[in-house]
């Protein structure tokens, strides 16, 4: 071959040689296991070529995913009808590892919600996910449904309040009763506002008027002083101002009536580690 006809790396005839050295998926997962699974190491990985972008999306985004947070991953994969092991997961394994280590932040106001000061997203340094917390988020028909909500993130803000920015998933979103209901009272998607982490549109729960009082209290937030969004593949994102307590203030996540149905099924104590890379990227989900 002539050197002018040498192949380009990147070039499609390229793409079509077998797998070998670092693009082989083996070698791959040798290498980020021995690594611990670091998160921009991967995202690094993923953004050289097309060749190891399709890689990340099939299986590496997948294992960060797994063993990161492999009790919850267990528990959204149980109620998907899906295992580890064909990669079918709401939205995709890529919108996924996003949501858990990732703070969506709060760009603009919307209908519902005033801000500001607009914050920037930005990675998080350490998140706990609790269906026990998802639950608060949920009206009294739909309890039913499993929902993992973090903490809030907070954020400087205009005022006396923190600006709170919260995140979520649900498990098995398409046989949901809360997507049951939203699409029963034909609540409209939003068309301004899209899912930050997988790109679809979104419900406002505060439009379908499906925002509990639980919500608030368990963000630490005013009654009404809250907005969140459910997008098509079951991802949830919100803000809330977030209010401080004084000495005298109390404190307490007591349910009223409309809350009061609650099961025990799994508490704030119950709570799995998942591996990590560094304290930087610290994933803590409940059973």
């Amino acid at each position: 071959m002539a050197p002018s006809q040498r192949l380009r790396p990147n070039s499609p005839s390229c793409e079509t040689i077998p797998e070998s050295g670092i693009l082989s998926e083996r070698i791959l997962l040798l290498v980020f296991e021995s690594m611990n699974w670091d998160l921009h190491v991967l995202c690094s990985a993923a953004a050289v070529n097309r060749k190891l972008r399709a890689v990340s999306e099939r299986l590496l985004w997948r294992e960060l995913c797994l063993r990161r947070a492999p009790r919850m991953v267990a528990a959204l994969l149980n109620g998907s009808g899906g295992s580890a092991s064909n990669s079918k997961i709401g939205g995709g394994w890529p919108a996924l590892a996003k949501l858990l280590f990732y703070c969506c932040g709060c760009q603009r106001s919307t209908r519902h919600f005033h801000v500001d000061n607009p914050e920037p997203g930005h990675f998080i340094k350490e998140s706990r996910f609790s269906k026990t917390s998802g639950r608060s988020f949920l009206v009294k028909r739909c309890r039913s449904d499993v929902l993992y909500v973090s903490d809030p993130c907070e954020h400087s803000n205009v005022g006396a309040d923190e600006l709170g920015v919260y995140r979520g998933v649900f498990r098995g979103f398409h046989r949901s009763r809360t997507r049951a209901c939203l699409i029963g009272r034909r609540v409209q998607l939003e068309e301004r506002v899209q899912c930050p982490y997988c790109g679809t549109r979104v419900w406002s729960m505060t439009a379908a008027r499906m925002v509990p009082r639980s919500a608030a209290r368990r963000l630490g937030s005013h009654d009404g002083g809250l907005e969140y969004f459910v997008c098509i593949n079951g991802h949830l994102h919100g803000t809330c101002l977030l209010v401080h307590l004084s000495s005298n203030d109390p404190v307490g996540d007591g349910d009223d009536e409309s809350d009061s149905n609650d099961d025990d099924d799994g508490d704030e104590d119950g709570r799995s580690h998942a591996s990590t890379s560094s304290a930087s990227d610290h994933i803590v989900a409940d059973s």
